[in-house]
């Protein structure tokens, strides 16, 4: 709901505050006070055409703001907060700069957006009808939207029944086009891997081995060396023929320290440790001898731990950086192997999938039908009688419900290409995620007249009726909370300027309503009423927007049915016709 809208410079208002609250609001004032620059200030933040001549003389900029309170609506805040504003006590400000130059800025929620992004965040919030306007419920898809809310939960229940199995069609005829039109690429990609996995199945790595068989090629590849470093090694620790060696002088060392162990303890002590050294090196030269003598030269065993390093490189070279990383290879192929293997199977399990979704999809659709079509006729009837109240009589809407009939699908029956038409009863209908029918409003504005589609059938008097009826009619089920009506009673006047400003208080039951009108039948049945009231410096015109109290309210509806102020007669028609119009409100 709107509660404020702040407007400056914008065309003759100069800076004006409109505060607004529940139920029915009226804008009047005298002709070129500037009722419509309410309704241009709301094109503005609902994202339309920036006019830089709106722009008032002398200004360098007009800007308009709105704030709405979107504690029932969820999905705008998200969509505020997305964008980079914030929603604060469940109320978000948009606003519009227009510079005089002709630049434009808008802001949501106090962040600065492109135009689209307050186009998007604004239409769930206010539904505007003008004669210039680009009517909402001209639009076909909304039009069935309409349709579908007049129809209740029944017929939102077999929408999103068809919805589903739709979607879940939709998924399996994609998956079926790309595992068939990918056939030959399957098979050729099931062939690369199965050579691979034969190549990887032939040499059987194992993990971490090409570490132990580098080891393994160096120790057999130096033999010779290794031998002969250990033979020396082993000589200078313990000599075969008598030459000096380090288990010789460790002796000699332990034999002087022993001979004066009697006379220092600690000659004793380093005496023992050099015992223990002698043993040490007594087992260190058992084990080089030991090492020296495991030591053969083995070429037979050196060609085939080089051949066994090749065959890993190679593999290396083509599946992974390593053994592990090719093994890895080699299991996530298998895998994949088995997909691909299984495709003829897996393009007949899909194709039964789809037989048995497409024929759920055909008795959804029928379904659906059948309750648009009961639900277009009570529509019809409904909006149809609205019209004879508001001066139209031999008017008469009706709700066209169709399907585009096709030719069946060619084939043998057993294979359905995907996005072929949908076999409905005994019709094939072409079909789309609504369903299978177009829906659309059509008017007979006149007895004998053809009915024709709204936006070619009625002036803009005429339709502007149109809109007010089925706003009337689908109360309770739009979730626009806010509409707007820009002199919706052009053309009438009498009985049925009554007839619409009662309907518009039926309207304003369920949701806040703001209309600008000349006709005091229609701003009697007001809950607020604003009028712009224009003054002039002799130079420059200003209006500024002013809330009517009660007491003052006879005296604008007398000027509106008198064009007069003051007049006793005019201000007692306008009590009467206060009077009237709270009894109805009441009612």
């Amino acid at each position: 709901m709107i509660e404020e809208i702040r407007i400056t410079s914008l065309g003759v208002i100069d800076s004006s505050v409109l505060e607004l609250g529940p139920g029915l609001t009226v804008i009047t004032g005298e002709t070129g006070a500037g009722k419509t620059m309410v309704v241009t200030a709301l094109g503005l933040l609902l994202g339309g055409r920036a006019d830089s001549g709106a722009v008032r003389t002398g200004s360098r900029a007009a800007r308009v703001e709105g704030t709405w309170r979107v504690a029932d609506l969820p999905g705008v805040a998200e969509q505020v907060e997305e964008s980079g504003g914030a929603v604060e006590d469940e109320r978000v400000v948009l606003a519009r700069n227009v510079a005089a130059e002709g630049r434009s800025r808008a802001f949501v929620g106090g962040a600065s957006v492109p135009v689209a992004t307050l186009t998007s965040v604004s239409e769930p919030l206010v539904a505007v009808h003008g004669q210039s306007d680009q009517h909402r419920l001209l639009r076909s898809r909304t039009q069935r939207a309409a349709l579908d809310r007049f129809g209740g939960e029944a017929l939102h229940g077999l929408r999103e029944r068809y919805t589903s199995v739709f979607e879940r069609l939709r998924e399996v005829e994609a998956e079926l086009t790309d595992v068939v039109d990918h056939a030959r690429e399957r098979a050729r990609e099931a062939d690369v891997l199965r050579f691979g996995l034969e190549e990887i199945e032939a040499v059987s790595p194992e993990a971490g081995e090409e570490q132990d068989l580098a080891v393994e090629e160096t120790r057999l590849g130096f033999a010779d060396t290794l031998r002969t470093a250990a033979e020396r090694a082993r000589e200078a620790l313990s000599s075969d023929q008598d030459a000096p060696d380090a288990l010789g002088t460790v002796a000699a060392a332990r034999s002087a320290l022993d001979g004066v162990r009697e006379h220092d303890p600690r000659a004793g002590e380093l005496a023992d440790r050099v015992g223990e050294l002698s043993h040490l090196l007594t087992d260190l030269a058992g084990d080089v001898a030991s090492y020296a003598g495991d030591i053969e030269v083995d070429p037979q065993r050196l060609a085939s731990v080089s051949e066994r390093r090749a065959a890993l490189t190679a593999l290396t070279r083509k599946y992974g950086e390593s053994v592990a990383e090719v093994l890895a290879w080699a299991e996530r192929s298998a895998a994949r192997l088995l997909d691909l293997d299984g495709t003829d199977e897996r393009i007949e399990q899909l194709r039964d999938e789809q037989r048995r979704l497409r024929e759920e999809l055909g008795e959804a659709a029928a379904a659906l039908t059948a309750a648009r079509s009961e639900a277009a006729t009570r529509l019809a009837d409904r909006v149809s009688d609205e019209l004879t109240s508001l001066a139209m009589p031999h008017a008469r809407l009706s709700v066209d419900v169709r399907q585009h009939e096709t030719d069946p699908p060619t084939g043998d029956g057993a294979t359905v290409e995907p996005g072929s038409p949908l076999r409905v009863g005994d019709r094939w209908l072409r079909y789309a995620p609504s369903g299978v029918d177009e829906v659309e409003l059509l008017l007979a504005a006149n007895t004998g007249a053809d009915p024709r589609p709204l936006d070619k059938g009625a002036s803009g008097g005429e339709l502007s009726r149109v809109m007010l009826a089925l706003e009337v009619a689908l109360a309770g089920t739009s979730p626009v909370p806010t509409f707007v009506f820009d002199e919706v009673d052009a053309g009438v006047g009498g009985a049925a300027a009554v007839e619409v400003g009662r309907r518009l208080a039926a309207l304003a039951r369920s949701s806040q309503v703001l209309v600008v009108t000349h006709l005091p039948q229609v701003a009697a049945y007001a809950d607020q009423h604003v009028v712009v009231r224009k003054a002039s410096d002799g130079t420059v015109t200003t209006s500024g927007l002013e809330v009517l109290e009660e007491s003052d309210r006879e005296q604008e509806l007398s000027r509106m049915m008198a064009g007069l102020s003051g007049s006793d007669t005019a201000v007692a028609h306008a009590r009467e016709l206060l009077d009237v119009a709270r009894a109805a409100r009441r009612s």
